[in-house]
């Protein structure tokens, strides 16, 4: 039975993209539904699978898993060839350690910079918490690089579900100009140029539904071009 991601809007719904580009990165198909973050039956849809009633929720068959990492972790002891966790102990330590401080950290960059892949790239102004969030980040991106990022790009080498986990911060960076050193620079470009980014983003982009709790610059709503579809 192929596994099912119900998922939130991509322009906004970090808490989605995680598990998304983690399985598309890693080739484990799977079958996703959409369901607008204002759409007035979201409760009762999304609750339908999952008592939080909140995106994203993983169905396979008669088991329902919710929360990102969560979702990471079933799929990763489900399809152990993707190994989405490294295979040494101290790096799938490491790995897991950084995952989860930001499952339950950086409130604060959370709060102040919220996903927003339409958005043209604009700096804003950040507060003291915010700029403390982005150094722990940068110091994580640079330490993870440096003791176990030898076979690629990416924090453990190649990407997994550590890089999964950030992958909504790396947006954020982009949208709201961080400034960030160039190490970190190069680890956000390779995560932006994976197909699955670019696929993720391209729908982000074509999405109609506009959340002015996520546009800082609301009553304006910039936006990127949206790509144009095939024929």
């Amino acid at each position: 039975m192929t596994l099912h991601l119900v998922i939130g809007n991509k322009n906004y719904s970090s808490w989605s993209f995680r598990p998304w580009i983690a399985m598309t990165v890693a080739g484990i198909p799977f079958e996703e539904t959409v369901v607008p973050l204002d759409d007035p039956d979201f409760k009762a849809t999304v609750g339908a699978h999952s008592g939080t009633g909140k995106v994203p929720v993983l169905i396979d068959g008669d088991v329902r898993v919710w929360e990102s990492l969560a979702i990471i972790e079933y799929v990763a002891d489900k399809c152990p060839e993707a190994k989405l966790w490294p295979a040494d102990r101290v790096a799938r330590a490491q790995a897991r350690a950084v995952a989860t401080e930001m499952h339950a950290g950086f409130a604060a960059l959370r709060k102040a910079l919220p996903m927003n892949m339409s958005r043209p790239p604009q700096p804003t102004a950040l507060g003291d918490e915010v700029k403390h969030d982005v150094a722990r980040i940068e110091a994580i991106w640079r330490d993870c690089r440096k003791r176990f990022g030898a076979g690629g790009p990416f924090l453990f080498g190649a990407f997994g579900a550590a890089d999964a986990m950030y992958a909504p911060v790396v947006s954020r960076f982009f949208t709201y100009a961080v400034p960030v050193g160039p190490e970190a620079r190069a680890y956000m470009d390779a995560v932006a140029a994976l197909p699955a980014w670019i696929a993720w983003r391209d729908a982000a982009l074509r999405e109609p539904w506009v959340h002015p709790s996520a546009e800082l610059d609301w009553p304006a709503v910039p936006r990127l071009s949206a790509p144009r579809l095939s024929a």
